[in-house]
């Protein structure tokens, strides 16, 4: 496989001035496994390059010629001569365009390195359209960069086997501790968009309060001088990337406070990497690159002083943090170049996937009747009729599915507005051929009263069950009626509320409480095992199933909640969808997400009714995710202390979050035995079994339903 790897121009693929891209390209191609051959192109002035295979356009100046443009085509024509298998792009969007209009036959593959909306090439959603189609990967520095370069995206545009976040990364080398010495340490450029002139005036104080503390500067700014002096403050001007790292390993705390928002921030990420207490603004990806650090959501003087002077007047707490940054750090150089040499791997690999094949012994037949969302092209395919589903099929039993949501869209005509007409025969006909033992309605709402009694009427012996999710308490009097349609049909119904809580329900008693389902093939993280998880709390709003984006105008009382949690909770990174004009997530792209967050928030509408609670809760304890839901759901009838996290108000929420969060353990085991508990009771398979028990009035004696509390 070959592959060329083309350097922004003018970027100093040099250890004498090497830039982050530079470094990252370095770091990376000498430890890759196609390290021989690969081909670095780039336009450096100084001798002294990396020790890898280098090849240097030079160019001589043409009037009026952009340099940027002959740049390109230089390196085109050496493709020309000796083409590439792949050819990877880094930080310069535009380029891609140029190479477009040529005849090249290579796997592209572009690296952002900075926010791809203020890129050349990438700033309208024209350009990232065209990005995302020409080229075969596109590869992130961090998941804040990835989001500014899907905001505004149409979904139909988005593949997301293209995207991939990949971090810049450090070696991890053993650290000693006792050995650390009181520096107070600052890398970067020194200016206000990096937060210098704050570092500055507070290190002075500092200094002037604690008298064995050394301010290290390293970095310089030739367009603005901001000036700072004391016999204590070390500046060190610009220094080679070893010697950065050498001072990291001895530094106490590290400063990353930039104003602006930071892509990654790599001087954070090394500083973790050689165990530094490290204070960081939350701009841009900057809470990415570190696993524990004091985050800075209010960029003054004092705050930054405030969190320098806590940590020396608190040396546990500074020891603890160092610590915990270290063991945690996991921004490696192998984790970084394996995921580059798999992607490179599967562009020409295609990848074969066989369907497990189920052995039926005897069973009964059911035809699940709900919106399995086939028109939404699978962002909603992780809904609770699959759920319900699979747990039909694994008890062996036979299924079809009966999407009235699909139907009435493709049945719509003139005579028939709404295709309800056309649903409710098409069901008919599908009963007379398939002959159900038990059909079962979830939020079926365009089945008519009429069909209903045809059925009941026409086939005695067919079992109708429906179950159905959303509140109808309170202000949701449309969802009680929607629900209400269909219960004097119904030989047993199933909700997600507990009924004794519901006045209005009828007093028959075949209304039962089902708990949202987890399933294994679905809930398939082990979030607490994942010591990558590059933040602390996931929150995601929906805003409208079927819609799928944020709505003008459209507010819920969550998003002040969380945003208000928020506020009042330090040192904690959250990672929320759906609010803050950030669009919800679904499907693959809500699972990746998840993925990368230890602990989530199950909140739902309105106040907490007794075992209410959205099908978030089993996406978030069943995906190892340490889990913090209100005491006044009363689920703790049926988890222990131990395994989820009750909180009274959001007061108490904010201080279990912090808490949790610096206590890795205990939250690792708690998370843990949630997904245990939940995947074991809370399953689809025992609650679809619940389901047809309850319906057939099967009792069984050793059947061992914890939610029948």
């Amino acid at each position: 496989m070959k592959i060329s790897i083309l350097l922004p121009y003018k970027e100093n693929f040099s250890p004498i001035y090497a830039g982050a891209v530079s470094l990252y390209v370095k770091d990376t191609s000498l430890r890759s496994i196609f390290k021989k051959s690969i081909k670095i192109f780039g336009n450096t002035n100084y001798k002294k390059l990396f020790n890898l295979n280098y090849i240097n356009i030079n160019l001589k100046k043409k009037l009026l010629t952009s340099g940027s443009k002959y740049y390109v085509k230089s390196f085109l024509d050496y493709e020309k001569e000796e083409p590439s298998d792949i050819i990877e792009i880094h930080n310069r969007p535009n380029y891609l365009t140029q190479i477009s209009k040529t005849k090249v036959n290579s796997k592209i593959v572009l690296y952002f390195h900075n926010d791809p909306l203020t890129m050349n090439g990438s700033k309208t959603t024209k350009d990232r359209i065209f990005l995302l189609n020409f080229a075969s990967t596109v590869v992130f520095n961090s998941q804040w960069s990835k989001k500014r370069f899907l905001e505004e995206m149409p979904r139909s545009s988005i593949n997301s086997d293209k995207l991939f976040v990949i971090y810049q990364s450090s070696n991890k080398p053993k650290i000693k501790f006792n050995k650390k010495k009181k520096w107070i340490t600052f890398v970067g450029k020194l200016n206000t968009a990096k937060g210098y002139d704050l570092y500055g005036k507070a290190i002075l104080k500092i200094l002037f309060k604690h008298k064995s503390w050394n301010g290290v500067v390293i970095g310089d700014e030739p367009r603005q001088k901001l000036l700072f002096k004391h016999k204590r403050l070390k500046k060190l001007g610009f220094l080679n990337h070893k010697k950065v790292l050498n001072i990291y390993s001895k530094t106490s705390i590290a400063v990353a406070c930039s104003r602006w928002n930071e892509p990654l921030g790599r001087t954070s990420l090394e500083a973790s990497s050689r165990g530094c207490a490290v204070i960081i603004s939350d701009r841009g990806g900057l809470p990415e690159t570190i696993t524990h650090a004091i985050i800075l959501r209010k960029l003054t003087v004092n705050s930054v002083y405030e969190s320098i002077n806590d940590l020396i007047n608190n040396k546990n707490k500074m020891r603890n943090l160092q610590k915990l940054s270290y063991k945690n750090f996991y921004h490696t150089h192998k984790a970084a170049v394996k995921m580059i040499d798999n992607y490179r791997q599967s562009l020409f690999q295609k990848k074969i996937q066989y369907n497990n094949l189920i052995k039926k012994s005897e069973s009964i037949k059911i035809l699940h009747v709900t919106n399995f969302n086939e028109r939404h092209d699978g962002r909603l395919f992780f809904n609770t009729g699959r759920r319900l589903n699979n747990g039909f099929i694994r008890l062996n039993h036979s299924v079809l599915d009966f999407s009235d949501r699909d139907i009435v869209k493709h049945y719509k005509n003139l005579g028939d507005y709404n295709g309800s007409k056309s649903l409710n025969a098409k069901m008919l006909n599908v009963i007379e051929n398939f002959k159900p033992n038990l059909i079962v309605f979830g939020h079926a709402d365009l089945i008519k009263r009429e069909t209903l009694e045809f059925i009941k009427k026409n086939y005695p012996n067919i079992k109708l069950a429906q179950w159905f999710l959303d509140r109808m308490d309170g202000v949701w009097k449309k969802n009680k009626l929607r629900f209400l349609d269909k219960t004097d049909f119904m030989d047993a119904n199933f909700i997600t509320t507990s009924p004794n809580v519901l006045k209005f329900l009828p007093k028959d008693n075949n209304y039962y409480f089902i708990p949202n389902p987890t399933d294994e093939s679905f809930e398939m993280l082990n979030n607490y095992n994942n010591k990558s998880c590059i933040f602390d709390v996931f929150f995601a709003l929906s805003h409208g199933v079927h819609r799928g984006i944020l709505k003008s105008g459209k507010t819920d009382d969550r998003e002040k909640f969380i945003n208000q949690l928020i506020e009042m909770t330090p040192n904690v990174k959250f990672d929320v969808y759906g609010i803050n004009r950030i669009q919800p997530i679904w499907a693959d792209s809500f699972y990746k997400s998840l993925s990368r967050s230890k602990m989530g928030i199950n909140l739902s509408q309105g106040e907490p009714i007794k075992y209410y609670s959205s099908d978030r809760v089993a996406q978030l304890i069943g995906n190892g995710l340490l889990t913090f839901i209100d005491e006044r759901t009363f689920y703790r009838n049926f988890f222990n202390d131990d395994e989820l996290v009750f909180y009274k108000n959001i007061s108490d929420l904010s201080e279990k979050i912090i808490k949790y969060n610096f206590n890795e353990e205990i939250r690792v085991n708690m998370a843990r035995k949630g997904k245990i508990k939940y995947l074991k009771y809370f399953n689809s398979s025992l609650v679809a079994d619940y389901i047809i028990k309850k319906t057939f009035n099967v009792v069984n004696k050793n059947d061992l339903f914890l939610w029948e509390k």
